[in-house]
């Protein structure tokens, strides 16, 4: 028998096999062309002054040019300036091949980021407060006449946001996760009444309201809100402090379910004291209700950057990557879209697997993307699933047959992984993901074709 949690905006069920349909009904109603990379924004994600606490911090790893590292002591018109070509090339770049993640060191910055398709925002503290965005984040759908339904594949992890006017909007849809984050003020989900069809929220801190607008439907998972004001079709609330009462659905379609049963938080990416970087691995918990981060003691365990086999687009195949996880290491896949002609082979216990910027794996051979081994505890998080021209049976398979071995205590769990079938280009798969281990938890998968 297979069993899982899946908490995704459209579901929250105890089994899950794989899908010959789309778990939303969402229609795309024109193609975006793509966009070549500007010499002008290359510049500017390249161009970083290194001030004098960056020189005397060790030396960042190479994630490649399509991640940009801020610091607090960077020039704040400068910082803006590189933000705002990023928006100006993403904002409307529906399908294109670009792929971004910025990363703030802790502190303060007083920006406004606009955020656009394809593109990470990711703290780099060990706590959402210890990067401070005085200015806020938001993002509209003035590209699509207000209509938020296409606004997909972006995020925002691990920072705390003041927003400039009290409210940060977020008018977003599906595969488009905040996580790790407090809003110090309101939160709105659409734009000026336009439609809106998402989304997911989890382990953040919501100081005051979050008006959810013209959503359909939504899920917030471990957090905290000041309250929750309007609904359409389901509101779905699991393991969130001040929910609003889920008595009397379907008038309001709220459905609470008050302490989460199973979770394992996403890995994310940080800094220590000395400026190094490694990626923390929250612990499996039960019955949890609110923030996982409240305390000054986060139960984890922390990896050095060393452990990882930091991956690129434009230099790695399947059998360099391959090659990295046999020989016992961690996978970070740095932003890019990674055509590969044999899966990805993941086979020892307790693997990370993080991608940054919604790093993408696109078969081209009829294969398979990623074959996961009936292993405990493997951790894959932020990557997108794009079907190639050629058929595959599966993009993502865990396990290769019907599992017997239990990993009830050590479950490999899925954070923000995405599938698509068509859309950017012709895209055929059977199916988008078969899962036959058992104990497997899916913490927000959108699944579409």
């Amino acid at each position: 028998m297979y069993k899982m949690i899946s908490l995704g905006s459209h579901l929250f069920m105890r089994s899950f096999l794989s899908d010959h349909s789309s778990f939303n009904s969402a229609i795309f109603k024109k193609t975006i062309a793509f966009k070549t990379v500007s010499a002008m924004l290359a510049t500017l994600l390249l161009g970083c002054q290194a001030t004098e606490a960056q020189k005397n911090q060790p030396m960042a790893p190479d994630f490649g040019q399509n991640v940009l590292i801020l610091d607090p002591g960077m020039s704040s018109t400068d910082i803006q300036g590189k933000l705002d070509a990023l928006f100006k090339q993403q904002e409307s770049n529906q399908f294109g091949p670009e792929r971004y993640a910025v990363l703030f060191k802790p502190g303060v910055y007083h920006n406004k980021v606009k955020l656009g398709f394809y593109t990470q925002l990711l703290g780099l503290g060990q706590f959402p407060d210890d990067v401070m965005l005085q200015g806020g984040i938001q993002v509209e759908a003035r590209w699509h006449e207000e209509d938020a339904t296409q606004n997909f594949w972006r995020s925002v992890e691990n920072l705390s946001v003041t927003p400039d006017n009290g409210t940060m909007q977020w008018a977003v849809s599906q595969a488009a996760p905040l996580r790790r984050i407090h809003v110090r003020g309101n939160m709105l989900l659409d734009d000026n009444g336009g439609w809106s069809s998402g989304g997911f929220i989890a382990d953040s801190l919501i100081d005051q309201q979050i008006n959810s607008g013209t959503q359909q439907q939504w899920l917030t998972r471990n957090s905290t809100v000041g309250s929750w004001t309007n609904a359409n079709w389901n509101m779905v609330f699991v393991g969130v402090k001040n929910a609003p009462d889920g008595e009397h659905w379907p008038t309001p379609p709220y459905t609470v379910v008050e302490k989460t049963p199973l979770v394992r938080e996403k890995p994310f990416l940080t800094i220590d004291g000395t400026g190094a970087y490694q990626v923390f691995v929250p612990a499996l918990h039960t019955d949890t209700q609110g923030i996982s981060w409240q305390q000054a003691h986060v139960a984890g365990e922390t990896l050095p950057l060393s452990q990882f086999y930091i991956a690129k687009a434009a230099v790695d195949t399947a059998d360099s990557i391959n090659t990295a996880l046999s020989g016992g290491k961690h996978l970070l896949l740095t932003p890019g879209i990674y055509t590969l002609n044999k899966p990805l082979q993941v086979t020892q216990p307790n693997t990370v697997v993080l991608g940054l910027g919604i790093a993408t794996l696109k078969p081209v051979a009829g294969n398979v993307a990623m074959s996961i081994a009936d292993v405990d505890g493997v951790k894959l998080g932020g990557v997108l699933f794009d079907a190639g021209e050629k058929n595959s049976d599966v993009l993502l398979q865990i396990g290769e047959h019907k599992g017997a071995v239990s990993h009830a205590n050590n479950p490999t769990t899925l954070h923000d992984v995405f599938f698509r079938v068509g859309g950017a280009a012709v895209g055929n798969a059977t199916h988008s993901v078969i899962i036959n281990s058992n104990h497997v938890i899916g913490d927000n998968l959108w699944v579409w074709r």
